[in-house]
């Protein structure tokens, strides 16, 4: 009798309706527990968590109650449920990934992100995903079946409007709820974990919604004199070069080798008792190199995007997405890429092995002023040749030479390595370093993958000195960002000598430290610089030891061989490092012993949060001039604004040939040092694909259709 009186209520409107608002709820909760680190600590908080997700899921489902038609009733509520499905789904991807949730700005610029993305996301699905869809079996399958029948009967309009008048009465119940535990919750943001944690994942993506067009409005409406506060903070944070330093590679090449997903933890590191990077090693501790131990990342959501930025600019990333597929298509840049040109006449370019609208790289580098950008239409895409993000990084140094040696010197010029990415996989082929033995294969194999970057470097190394360019360059190395995200560094604990058991927050942000190294050729003075920094600082510094003076740009970081120095490292999140403490939300950790200060002196409490206020000041205040393009509105003496249209990335071979036919003796080329002659013979490399499926590479056109070379990258 009961299970006939189930049956009778599923098959009415109002049944369905319970029946998927009970169905998503359960999954939803799920996914919470299962999924996502919420850190839900008390019962108060699994209260607020059980009641989150009721809310909006009545709202949203209860729309169909208010459509007449029986077919387009029913229809309204399979697609809206079969959306918000999605959405939990693609946000369950994007966090094992990122430890994050998807912004706006994530899911509109995912196409650009897309389109050089290949089977990573199938990599982080998992075998127990398959409860995330046999709901939607099980919906459509009563359906089709008419275990559920439709009910030809709508639902009184008063009905309708009650359902809705109560999803919004517990939607402000669970907000006060959610107030009582975090006052200001939606004034202050805090971070997407307590938004999805109170108001749950429907909510909070609605809030970003929000949040993402009153952005944009405030673009719109900006004026010059909102870059008042921008220019007064950055002059007053100016700090003046090191003496000794300045100037000292000054008219020099300067190569960038972009190490993908790089922490420090991997230099001077053993495994088994073998040296997982020793090339790197031998750079770091030598005294041609100034290396930095505690150099910290500062990405956001845009990761490899938010470095690239923070190096080339000396701003921050984005606090959602990423800038460079939100802002940088029409943002105005004082990248370094332009002020080294009209500093010191420097020609720029990037090479990478991934298609150019990954990032939206082929429209930043524009704005940014890089003349030339090799991507993977320059190079074989052959299948064998391509890892996950694009191609192998013995091959991008090995097939990238023969555009190199055609830059004008001196030249700015940015190699983005992609085989130590995330799935962490390599073919056995190139594999010459045994895997750790964790249980997980990502901590496992990124041992692997980062020792064959760090050959390829190697190769690089061993054809600059080769080559000639060796000498009359400076080599800036760094890290990106992490690779091991804070989800798996319980495995990789104990083979850092720590316990899983006491990991904390502490060891996390510990954990941020990337290599950064400048290596230059002749000097004696290097070594192990122990001041706190991240890559916010990087620009300023080049700059200084370039000899030019950064102090006309707006910069928000500082030259790390100042004596004013600041070695308070901001994170997006809010963390922040010092050289004595690490800050983490509420909670202020011990450098060195991690240990928690529970009761602070009132002078650490004042110190901590003028340096908290700063982070806040600085990361609010770059923020606000990209967001509202502020740089339109400021032009340092003696500059000029870069004009996108200016650069053309299609044929640039042939352009530079060009060049060199303009110049004639005046060039001032490697390939035209050399008489005209290519010094690719001079580039050896161990990569098997030079035997094989990249022996055409040097045959390969080199002005070759992107339309190509981009299909075959982004199908891989």
């Amino acid at each position: 009798m009961r299970l006939k009186k189930i049956s009778e209520f599923l098959n009415t409107r109002k049944g369905f309706f319970t029946f998927l608002v009970g169905l998503f709820w359960l999954k939803t909760i799920i996914v919470y527990c299962m999924d996502f680190k919420l850190g839900v600590a008390t019962p108060y908080q699994w209260l607020v968590l059980l009641i989150n997700p009721l809310a909006t899921t009545m709202l949203l489902f209860g729309l169909a109650l208010y459509v007449h038609r029986t077919l387009l009733s029913y229809l309204t509520m399979v697609l809206i449920y079969i959306a918000n499905s999605a959405l939990i789904i693609f946000n369950v991807i994007y966090y094992r990934e990122f430890t994050d949730f998807m912004t706006f700005n994530v899911i509109f610029g995912y196409s650009s992100v897309s389109n050089g993305l290949s089977t990573s996301s199938l990599a982080l699905l998992e075998p127990a995903d398959l409860i995330l869809i046999l709901d939607l079996v099980l919906i459509l399958g009563a359906l089709i079946t008419k275990k559920i029948k439709l009910d030809p009967q709508p639902v009184a309009r008063k009905t309708a409007v009650a359902i809705s008048s109560l999803g919004c009465l517990m939607f402000f119940f669970n907000l006060t709820l959610a107030e009582i535990s975090r006052p200001q919750l939606l004034g202050r943001t805090f971070d997407r974990v307590y938004l999805v944690k109170y108001l749950g994942l429907d909510a909070y993506t609605v809030y970003d919604g929000l949040k993402t067009v009153k952005t944009n409005q405030a673009r719109s409406d900006a004026e010059s004199a909102d870059l008042n506060k921008v220019l007064t903070f950055t002059k007053e944070h100016y700090a003046k070069p090191n003496p000794d330093l300045f100037g000292i590679a000054r008219g020099k090449n300067v190569i960038v080798i972009h190490l993908e997903s790089f922490q420090q933890f991997l230099i001077n590191y053993k495994l088994d008792g073998k040296e997982v990077t020793p090339f790197l090693n031998s750079l770091y501790n030598g005294n041609e190199t100034y290396s930095f131990a505690n150099f910290f990342n500062q990405v956001g959501q845009g990761k490899t995007s938010d470095a690239e930025n923070m190096l080339e600019t000396s701003t921050y990333g984005l606090p959602q997405g990423s800038l460079f597929t939100t802002l940088g298509s029409d943002n105005t840049f004082q990248a370094a890429p332009a002020i080294l040109n009209q500093e010191g006449n420097y020609s720029s370019a990037v090479f990478h092995g991934n298609v150019g609208s990954f990032w939206n790289r082929d429209n930043t580098y524009k704005n940014m002023g890089y003349q030339y950008f090799f991507d993977a239409s320059y190079y074989n895409t052959n299948s064998n040749n391509l890892t996950e993000y694009g191609l192998k990084d013995k091959l991008l140094f090995h097939d990238s030479v023969k555009y190199l040696e055609r830059l004008p010197q001196p030249f700015y010029a940015k190699f983005i390595t992609v085989s130590n990415h995330f799935p962490f996989e390599l073919d056995k082929k190139n594999t010459s370093f045994k895997a750790a033995n964790t249980g997980d294969s990502t901590v496992d194999n990124y041992f692997v993958t980062a020792h064959y970057l760090e050959q390829a470097v190697n190769e690089f190394f061993n054809y600059l000195k080769e080559s000639g360019l060796y000498n009359n360059s400076i080599i800036v190395i760094y890290g990106d960002h992490y690779g091991i995200s804070d989800s798996r560094n319980l495995k990789l604990a104990p083979l850092l000598g720590k316990s899983a058991t006491t990991w904390s927050d502490y060891d996390d942000a510990q954990m941020q430290r990337v290599p950064f190294m400048i290596h230059i050729p002749g000097i004696t003075t290097g070594g192990i610089q122990e001041q706190y920094g991240g890559e916010i600082d990087v620009l300023p510094t080049l700059l200084h030891l370039l000899g030019i003076d950064s102090s006309k740009y707006v910069q928000f970081g500082t030259d790390l061989f100042s004596p004013n120095h600041d070695q308070v490292v901001a994170f997006r999140s809010g963390t922040f490092v010092t050289p004595k403490y690490t800050v983490v939300g509420s909670t202020i950790y011990q450098n060195g012993s991690g240990t928690v200060i529970t009761h602070p002196t009132n002078k650490l409490k004042q110190e901590l949060k003028a340096d908290k206020q700063k982070v806040r000041t600085e990361l609010a205040l770059s923020d606000s001039l990209n967001n509202k393009n502020l740089l339109r509105f400021y032009v340092p003496a003696g500059f000029t604004p870069v004009n996108p249209q200016n650069y053309n990335y299609k044929k640039q071979l042939s352009q530079l040939e060009k060049l060199q036919q303009i110049l004639g003796n005046n060039s001032t080329s490697l390939w035209s040092q050399k008489g005209n002659q290519t010094t690719a013979n001079l580039y050896n490399s161990d990569a098997p694909e030079l035997k094989t499926t990249d022996q055409e590479a040097s045959d390969t056109s080199t002005d070759a259709s992107a339309s190509t070379a981009s299909s075959q990258a982004a199908a891989q």
